[in-house]
């Protein structure tokens, strides 16, 4: 079990956080916080502004104002010690075909200086999460869908960060993957990690998250934890998808 040391910063902070485009305003004066040992779930509607916040959190894209911070750090003045403590699992696993999957993990763990020594018996470890050994060595251009997925998220806790930022978590895996995947990351948190979770799954994010919030058109619109949100709602046993469509103003 992995524990870390206390925080006295958010995991993740955005403060007032605006992202503009040529012809578009996609992320509107973002504000929000991720705690040490929290799932955190955004949701909201396609073009919400959801993976353009996740794109600025991961430091892949810079905002256009405000501040994003991953571990009390600027993620743009600091995108070493950002990144150093972040693992990013995107919603389309990118994977090199013609590595295998241990070529992978193994070039993964050197990339963020995990103890050579230590690289082997970490992928070991996680590859049997997984039950992947038996496909661990193909290379990459013939493994389904939900074997790049897992081997992804096998790689982005190899170096044992304290952040995951996650879009789209379960796509492409099958049930038995699903629960196994959704276990990991409530196990993550209780020992002290932090999850930023993007999804449209939002039986997961019910399942998941401490707290949830709401994107739509680039605007927080919610957020709280699901009783909050059923309060705020006056709908006391209301379903996360019940309670989007309200914020959202969607028809079901």
């Amino acid at each position: 079990m992995l524990h870390w040391p206390a925080m006295d910063t958010p995991a993740i902070a955005l403060n007032a956080v605006n992202k503009k485009f040529p012809n578009v305003h996609a992320v509107k004066d973002l504000t929000l916080s991720v705690d040490k040992g929290e799932i955190y779930a955004l949701i909201g509607p396609n073009g919400a502004g959801k993976t353009t916040t996740v794109k600025m959190i991961t430091g892949l894209i810079s905002p256009s104002s405000g501040t994003v911070e991953v571990l009390g750090k600027n993620v743009e003045k600091d995108p070493v010690h950002a990144k150093k403590h972040l693992g990013y699992i995107p919603d389309d696993p990118f994977v090199y075909d013609y590595l295998t999957g241990r070529e992978f993990l193994e070039l993964t763990g050197t990339l963020y200086e995990v103890p050579r020594g230590e690289i082997k018996s970490r992928i070991k470890k996680l590859l049997a999460l997984y039950n992947m050994e038996s496909v661990i060595d193909g290379l990459f251009a013939d493994y389904s869908r939900g074997n790049k997925q897992k081997t992804v998220i096998i790689a982005n806790l190899l170096h044992e960060p304290q952040v995951l930022v996650i879009d789209e978590p379960i796509i492409g895996l099958d049930v038995q993957s699903q629960k196994i995947t959704q276990k990991l990351f409530r196990q993550f948190a209780k020992d002290g990690g932090s999850i930023f979770l993007c999804t449209h799954t939002l039986a997961v994010a019910q399942e998941l998250a401490h707290r949830i919030a709401i994107l739509n058109d680039g605007q927080l619109v919610e957020e709280g934890t699901l009783t909050e949100l059923r309060e705020k709602a006056h709908e006391k046993l209301a379903s996360l998808e019940e309670l989007y469509l309200l914020s959202t103003g969607e028809k079901p």
